[in-house]
């Protein structure tokens, strides 16, 4: 693709383009190289009006001026340059879902860099490698590969390339299983990247790999801290940034997590602005978080709305959509989305399949089906024991998540000995994970044991805060169920009688032997006597038929 002679007025367009080009005024040089005839641009100017047009999120253009691109350096024998246009066809094809036009492009690719001596360009094939190889789960390959990518890198003096060899091994830790291992390896990478040693592209690159890695690994600290970073770049780089709403899906996630609900919303419409034009699957995930605020604001018909958005953008709705439906009183509808949502992740393991089996505890707990509650807290529990094998830390959401539900399940079968030590230690990593929505849930199942216990004040407490923490979030049923909770338990009880004490009279009216109602309650008949000891004192009755009759006069059984 020659230059051809063009007029002066085109020359000094042709200038001022380039000159755009060179200070990353992305949006100026797409409007200078637009209004040029096409046929005067090299083939250094058409990819240049690639990466315009891609940073101005015009992705369709940057691959029509990057194949112009290919095809000039093709042309004029540049192998390496046109490799490395193939190459960057390939991902642009690859992440609008085009499988077999992004195949061809990296074989093009790898003919084009064939037999061409060590150069940076061959980064690129060794990283493709890198991730083929970790998908065949052929670890040790995977990691030779990156590493010759990193020797590549630094003989030719790419730190951008060495930054992303680095990502490429913390990847490969992390699918091995060494979690710890890669996320320290990730964080060398991402420092990289917030030094200000790598150019804006990789930048980009580097923090949107890292967030989603962080995010992945169920490590919302990190995920937080370098969301933080992420964004502090974004806004120091002019608005034609395409890499502001991919990190900006992260930083609405983390947003909705701290329960800081307006600033998620307000970051999701702007991320949905950013990246419906291109890459529709990432927006799905914010429309998705809309949808998980609108739930439990109990604005259900609006919940509806993004769930159904989010799955037309192709991104599976549950198990937010399930956990609608049974607010929506449709609980057999939501325990058969989760089976099958579940079914469709077998074998996964990591924050989604975790949600997924947390709301299946809840959803079965719901509908009495004890077993099936039994069966995902247990697979809770698993994947928490793995993942802190993997990552060596015990305080991650998995953790949480596995203790809340756990601690749900024994209360359900009225095991307070295991219900109380698991729902505070569950609240206890809510509270130093800054989650506020689960530590408010907890509290409120926290508060049903304390009651079971005895313990009213305990209960009474727990509804405190999770009725002052649902009103902060806007959470407007959960604010009205547990104000209503806690409204129950400041009613005096008849004769000063505990929860317990009112359970065992219960069973006792209802002509229970000791040993049935221990049986009942899963305590010992020693304790039931102790109960009725105290209830006797507290009634002044002796014998089980007074204090029968007292349950009948005062609307206890």
């Amino acid at each position: 693709m020659a230059e051809r002679t063009i007029d002066r007025a085109a020359a000094d367009t042709l200038r001022q383009a380039r000159d755009a080009v060179a200070r990353e005024a992305w949006a100026a040089a797409y409007r200078l190289l637009g209004g040029l005839d096409p046929a005067c641009l090299t083939p250094d100017d058409c990819a240049a009006f690639a990466d315009a047009a891609w940073w101005t999120s015009h992705v369709e253009e940057s691959i029509a001026h990057r194949t112009r691109a290919y095809s000039g350096y093709v042309e004029a024998g540049a192998a390496r340059r046109a490799g490395h246009m193939a190459w960057l066809l390939f991902y642009e094809h690859q992440l609008a879902g085009r499988g077999a036009v992004a195949a061809g492009w990296l074989r093009r690719a790898r003919r084009q860099l064939r037999g061409e001596p060590e150069c940076v360009e061959q980064c690129y094939l060794a990283w493709v490698d890198t991730e083929d190889a970790q998908r065949r789960g052929a670890f040790d390959e995977a990691m030779a590969t990156a590493r010759r990518m990193a020797g590549i890198a630094r003989r030719r003096g790419s730190p951008d390339l060495l930054a992303m060899s680095v990502q490429a091994q913390a990847g490969v830790l992390v699918a091995q299983g060494r979690v710890g291992e890669g996320l320290a390896l990730l964080d060398e990478a991402m420092c990289s990247a917030m030094a200000g040693e790598l150019s804006s592209f990789f930048t980009g690159w580097i923090y949107c790999l890292g967030l989603q890695q962080s995010m992945a690994c169920a490590d919302l600290e990190r995920a937080a801290e370098w969301t933080d970073a992420a964004m502090r770049w974004c806004a120091a780089m002019p608005d034609e940034n395409n890499f502001r709403g991919l990190c900006r899906v992260h930083r609405v996630e983390v947003l909705e997590l701290h329960g800081r609900w307006p600033e998620a919303l307000t970051e999701a419409e702007r991320t949905c602005a950013e990246l419906l034009p291109y890459e529709r699957r990432m927006a799905a995930e914010a429309v998705y978080v809309v949808g998980q605020i609108q739930r439990r604001r109990g604005e259900l018909a609006a919940a509806e709305q993004s769930y159904d958005r989010t799955h037309e953008l192709g991104r599976d709705p549950q198990p937010g959509l399930a956990l609608l439906r049974l607010a929506q009183g449709k609980a057999d509808a939501s325990a058969t989305a989760l089976r099958l949502a579940l079914a469709d992740t077998a074998g996964a393991g990591g924050l989604e399949r975790c949600r997924l089996l947390a709301a299946q505890v809840e959803v079965s707990l719901a509908l009495g089906r004890t077993a099936e509650a039994r069966a995902a807290a247990e697979e809770l529990r698993t994947l928490a024991r793995q993942w802190q094998r993997r990552c060596g830390s015990s305080t991650t959401l998995l953790h949480a998540s596995a203790a809340a539900a756990s601690g749900a399940l024994a209360l359900a079968a009225r095991d307070l000995d295991r219900a109380l030590p698991r729902l505070r230690r569950a609240l206890t990593l809510w509270l130093e994970l800054r989650v506020p929505y689960e530590a408010a849930q907890t509290r409120m199942t926290l508060a049903a044991a304390d009651r079971a216990a005895g313990d009213d004040e305990g209960a009474r407490m727990e509804l405190r805060s999770a009725e002052q923490t649902f009103r902060q979030l806007g959470a407007v049923p959960d604010t009205r169920r547990a104000a209503a909770l806690l409204a129950d338990v400041r009613r005096p009880r008849p004769g000063g009688l505990t929860e317990r004490e009112i359970q065992v009279l219960r069973l006792v009216a209802a002509g229970r032997t000791n040993r049935a109602v221990a049986a009942e309650l899963v305590i010992s008949e020693h304790t039931v006597a102790r109960h009725l000891n105290n209830i006797f004192a507290k009634l002044d009755v002796s014998s089980r038929a007074a204090a029968t009759a007292y349950a009948y006069e005062h609307g206890l059984t």
